[in-house]
């Protein structure tokens, strides 16, 4: 191929600069938008591996509790007099915690009691006095426990 010396390149024509350039913008406007789309998935997938990993967290700690508090068995989890030794004329506080237990009675009878993972309820017993609380499950199998206060 021989070069002629006497051709003049054409001069590029407007048409073609605006194809030329809007190709260019189209690229640039493409390269920004997805960009911006990847930069938006990453923040949320971040975010929920973030709520997903607190979810686990909660469910470990929800179990912890579920677990410390009987779990799904039916236990007397703890019955004591506070304090378990009072003057005639004093009072003293039964406090209790059961696990699925449907009912609860406390002997003999005080304030109303009902089936709690903790509560106390106040007696003043005229001379030493054993308290007995029996806890009954939804199948009627019953647990007892047994607290004796000194009176002086």
């Amino acid at each position: 191929m021989q070069l002629d010396p006497n051709h003049v390149p054409e001069e590029r024509t407007g048409l073609r600069l605006y194809v030329v350039g809007s190709v260019i913008v189209f690229a640039l406007v493409l390269g920004y938008l997805g960009w911006v789309f990847v930069s938006r998935w990453q923040a949320n997938h971040a975010i929920a591996q973030k709520a997903a990993q607190a979810a686990a967290e909660k469910r470990a700690q929800d179990l912890s509790t579920f677990e410390g508090m009987g779990g799904n068995n039916f236990e007397i989890l703890a019955f004591y007099a506070s304090p378990n030794a009072i003057n005639r004329g004093d009072s003293v506080s039964l406090c209790y915690s059961v696990s699925n237990a449907k009912s609860v009675t406390l002997e003999p009878q005080s304030n109303a009691v009902w089936p709690s993972y903790e509560r106390c309820v106040g007696v003043s017993p005229a001379k030493t006095t054993t308290y007995t609380l029996t806890a009954t499950d939804a199948t009627g199998k019953t647990k007892s426990a047994q607290v004796t206060v000194k009176v002086e």
